[in-house]
């Protein structure tokens, strides 16, 4: 009863005439889709804003794992859902924008989904494990001159891959990319010495960075973060390069602006909370709140400016 005073308390905000058609939602559990494996920063995100929007909403939010395909799988799932409020996405920066100019051929469209709020932004960073030799990205491009090195990634199109892609290329190395269907297994790889090294988003990395069996060598972002003060960014590492990951809310196409007004207030009250505050800055990450509208024109900026970096990398995937 407390919950559901304290929602329609928030829904007085918003214009009755809006919520004529929905006096009772949500009525039911929502569903928060991942389009990747549990673990990784979309994972991370899903689950600290699905524990707070469902008290605010007054309904549980269950977050479902659907990896694969780069995070297409996932992602055409929410595009293909009913446009009711009940099913949403924890998009990134891959398939919402990277993999429209990536995929020769994808089973939604951008006219599939619309923005709620972006969530969090991080930069990627470049481990090693900590019994490498390799100390810094000078030795590391050293050593790939001499020998081939394994790289894992957290998808094809994932910002990890394409961050590994724009690394290969501006420093002149070769490189054997291997993709896993999210963060998390990649890192595992990692961990266990598979392969020699990763670009991975900042809050995947970081506990590994922090108990010591990852070695950061350098971070993706314009400036040095105030977590990792002695990692150099990439420029400064002698790699001119910075990337920016986002991970957000969106909606099936057609979901109403009512809804979609107050996924975006209960999203935003969350993201405003100081625990909420605190567990993005100690992952490195900085939390979004945008309208739908301003969410929206992001994402068409980011889908333009890296269309041109993967015409310019000479990527095409079926």
């Amino acid at each position: 009863m407390i919950l559901r005073r304290c929602m329609l308390a928030a829904l007085a905000t918003l214009p009755l005439a809006a919520w004529a058609d929905w006096p009772d939602w949500p009525e039911r559990p929502i569903t928060m889709v991942v389009p990747a494996a549990a673990g990784g920063t979309t994972d991370i995100a899903a689950r600290v804003l699905a524990e707070k929007m469902g008290k605010d909403l007054g309904t549980s939010i269950v977050v479902e794992n659907k990896g694969g395909g780069g995070g297409s799988i996932g992602t055409a799932q929410v595009a293909r859902a009913k446009p009711d409020g009940y099913t949403l996405l924890m998009g990134n920066i891959g398939p919402v924008a990277i993999n429209f100019s990536l995929y020769k051929q994808l089973s939604y469209k951008e006219s599939d989904l619309r923005g709620i709020t972006n969530v969090i932004s991080v930069p990627n960073i470049l481990v090693v494990h900590a019994d490498s030799p390799v100390r810094s990205v000078k030795e590391l491009v050293s050593l790939a001159k001499t020998r081939r090195l394994n790289v894992s990634t957290s998808g094809v199109g994932q910002s990890p891959h394409m961050s590994s892609e724009m690394f290969r290329q501006k420093a002149g190395i070769d490189v054997t990319l291997v993709p896993f269907p999210g963060a998390a297994p990649a890192v595992t790889a990692l961990l266990g010495q598979q392969v020699d090294f990763m670009i991975d988003n900042l809050p995947s990395s970081m506990p590994h960075i922090k108990s010591g069996k990852f070695r950061a060598l350098a971070i993706t972002s314009g400036t040095r973060s105030a977590q990792l003060p002695d990692v150099p960014t990439m420029t400064e590492a002698g790699v001119p390069m910075q990337v920016t990951a986002w991970f957000g809310l969106l909606a099936p196409a057609g979901t109403p602006d009512a809804l979609v007004e107050r996924l975006q207030q209960s999203a935003r009250k969350a993201m405003q909370t100081p625990e909420v505050r605190q567990r993005f800055a100690d992952l490195g990450g900085v939390p979004g709140g945008e309208t739908p509208a301003e969410y929206d024109t992001f994402i068409a900026q980011e889908r333009k400016s890296w269309a041109q970096i993967v015409k310019a990398a000479g990527l095409s995937l079926e």
